[in-house]
């Protein structure tokens, strides 16, 4: 831990923290005996807060210093404020949290949101001299801890010791190369991955820890634990990246992508849960062992493979792996010409269904074979634009892109997928990159693309969602998005793509319930997506859940260090909750862009520094296309700022240009200062927002 120790003067620090509420205070106290007495020290109030000591400072710097919190949940401790206050301390500080459960009760949001990732003991039953037996074991299970058994730490990677697994096939490498994130640098107004506010599981013991985090739960307890804390959909699975052996590294691409489309094709067939391609490619370069990344994906199986291309020939193994015990359910290797690779796609995917008995409804192999293409210099060409995806905002990068997409579309023009990362690639780009009038025409190209593929594959799902995406963000035709996207469900409901964004779209119209109810179905598809707690912590910004915007872009930043927008968005947080240091502190992470810029401006401006403000002003002044394309960003500052006037001149024109920014004006805390003016009522009449 880099957390530095209490001071001099504080109570000793233990790896070891108690929360409990006081009518708990008998149990423990138990507790705290039994742990310590396997070697184990503790820090439990009253007992180790020092005569003259502040009680609240105490409780900080314990938990600072602190391993791991042990929290006694029981009905009364669901009712204390300071309980709930230290589980959030021991969050933000990225600390373990096991969750021991006394008794039968349902989890407030709040205690459910900070606890969703944590290791659950269960003594509901009154068992609790078992559970708090088998507290103590796990604690010995980690390295971790002073007193434990000499073990050795599998790391944050790969936690726990791995079961059995069958050998595998010769062709398989051991490493797998760098991982290529979809949609990664994107504002959050237009992430093609998206999440939701409050909740999005509703049972811990099923939420899969996020990457990186450390457990507490060692080799010895795995087994006794698995049971309980490992309960995966009958039907579920994750599509790993397949290892690259051409022995080009160019190569990769064809790998990845064909990876992704397999993913796709299984997530299309009803009744089969399938991991998202975010959470599964986050493995890519890791050795982690196959069992321990479906704990944390919550499938259980796992498709791995390896391919190999040659020319015009290329071939493809395949294992589906059972996460439990880590023996092989099913494997097969198919050597092709190139021009058969989506048959391949059918018949593979074909295969794992009958493997996990999943029941299909409808023609299986007609919804793999959807809106793909049987050109395989096509193919090759979308795979090289998706390659590209969230690679860069660059002109030069985003061009590549568009002319691998357009040269996909010109050897086949019925690829109706081509059209739809056609359709995305324009509108990000027009929504984030290009002057207004750019924009504009790549709006209208994104359209023409979206609708294309709607004709084409009027039943493909993903079709539907990118042409309610273009419609809401470049022409603000809400009524026609929502229709589009509520067709996207009803063809493809289990597209985490999809879901999510059908739930950005759903938030930023005021629809929180059925938000909520997409987004939380698409996280349990997709549960490493730093993007998806990035754009939980937008919606919690929505409505104005302020302290639960922090520890979302907090979880955002843990999966991704790069989130620079993640942590400018936190600031803003921070600033609406009135801790302006902090919110300095996030805005000034690098490399800045245009959105630490806005930031910047209105936290320097609280803090009377008008200098700096105005600095940061200019700066997000000279990041602009042209003089009006951030207006709807200046109508945020001189809201911020006390400047009615010129916020609602500036949200006019943000009005008049069609800024895209305008999709939160229904949600936007920022611009709460000038909501009650005559004048920006009349803007958001304008804007037709559905009921």
């Amino acid at each position: 831990m880099s957390e530095p120790l209490s001071p001099p003067n504080a109570a000793p620090s233990a790896p070891v923290f108690i929360s409990y509420s006081s009518a708990d205070a008998a149990l423990a106290n138990r507790l705290c005996d039994a742990v310590e007495a396997s070697g184990i020290p503790c820090w439990i109030a009253p007992r180790d807060v020092r005569a003259g000591e502040v009680y609240a400072d105490a409780i900080v710097q314990a938990i600072n210093a602190c391993r791991a919190m042990v929290v006694l949940l029981s009905k009364t401790s669901l009712e204390s404020s300071h309980v709930l206050r230290e589980i959030e301390r021991a969050s933000s500080k990225k600390r373990s949290i096991i969750a021991l459960r006394v008794g039968s009760f349902s989890l407030p949001p709040a205690f459910e949101y900070f606890l969703s990732a944590s290791h659950w003991l269960d003594a509901s039953d009154g068992r609790t001299d078992k559970a708090i037996t088998q507290l103590i074991a796990d604690l010995h299970g980690s390295a971790r801890m002073p007193g434990a058994a000499a073990v050795d730490s599998p790391g944050a990677d790969s936690p726990g010791a791995a079961a059995p697994v069958a050998s595998r096939e010769s062709e398989r490498a051991t490493t797998r190369g760098p991982a290529r994130l979809g949609l990664s640098i994107v504002v959050a107004l237009m992430l093609i991955y998206l999440v939701v506010d409050k909740l999005w599981l509703s049972k811990p013991s099923a939420t899969p820890p996020l990457a990186g985090s450390v457990s507490v739960t060692g080799p010895a307890s795995k087994a006794a634990t698995a049971s309980a804390s490992f309960s995966p959909a009958p039907h579920s699975v994750a599509v790993l990246p397949f290892v690259n052996l051409s022995g080009d590294p160019k190569d990769d691409y064809f790998s990845d992508g064909l990876s992704v489309e397999l993913l796709d094709s299984l997530a299309s067939i009803p009744n089969l849960q399938v991991a998202a391609r975010t959470s599964s490619f986050s493995f890519k370069g890791k050795d982690v062992d196959v069992t321990e990344i479906a704990r944390r994906l919550n499938v259980g199986a796992i498709l791995e493979g390896s391919i190999r291309k040659d020319g015009k020939h290329v071939r493809i193994t395949a294992n589906l792996v059972n996460a439990k015990t880590g023996f092989r359910l099913w494997s097969n290797t198919y050597d092709r010409d190139l021009k058969d690779i989506l048959k391949l796609q059918t018949e593979i995917a074909t295969a794992v269904t009958t493997a996990l008995q999943a029941t299909l409804l409808g023609d299986a192999a007609s919804l793999v074979e959807l809106g793909g293409t049987q050109n395989p210099q096509a193919f090759d060409a979308y795979l090289r634009g998706e390659r590209l995806v969230g690679t860069s905002l660059d002109a030069v990068a985003t061009q590549k892109q568009f002319d691998a997409y357009d040269e996909a579309i010109s050897l086949d023009p019925g690829f109706a997928k081509a059209y739809v990362a056609k359709a995305l690639a324009e509108v990000i780009f027009a929504s984030n990159t290009a002057a207004t009038a750019a924009a504009r025409e790549g709006f209208q190209r994104a359209r023409n693309a979206a609708e294309k593929a709607v004709a084409i594959a009027p039943a493909l799902g993903e079709a539907h969602s990118a042409l309610g995406f273009v419609l809401d963000a470049g022409f603000q035709d809400y009524t026609g998005a929502a229709s589009e996207h509520e067709r996207a469900l009803a063809l493809a409901p289990g597209n985490s793509r999809v879901l999510l964004m059908s739930a950005r779209f759903l938030s930023e119209i005021g629809r929180s319930d059925a938000a909520v109810s997409n987004a939380q179905r698409a996280v349990v598809l997709d549960p490493l997506n730093p993007n998806a707690y990035r754009i939980l912590g937008l919606i919690m910004l929505y409505t104005r859940h302020f302290h639960d915007a922090v520890v979302a872009y907090d979880r955002a930043l843990r999966l991704n260090p790069q989130a620079v927008q993640a942590a400018a968005s936190r600031g803003l947080a921070q600033f609406a909750l009135g801790d302006y240091a902090a919110a300095q502190q996030s805005c000034s992470i690098p490399p800045l862009d245009w959105y630490s810029h806005l930031c910047l401006a209105i936290v320097w401006h609280k803090l009377n520094r008008e200098t700096e403000a105005n600095a940061e002003l200019a700066a997000l002044r000279a990041s602009a296309a042209d003089e009006n394309d951030q207006a709807y960003q200046y109508a945020e500052v001189y809201a911020q700022w006390g400047s009615p006037a010129q916020a609602l001149d500036w949200l006019e024109t943000a009005y008049h240009v069609r800024d895209p920014g305008l999709l939160q004006l229904k949600v936007d805390y920022l611009l709460d200062p000038i909501r009650r003016e005559p004048r920006f009522q009349k803007i958001l009449e304008k804007m037709r927002f559905p009921d």
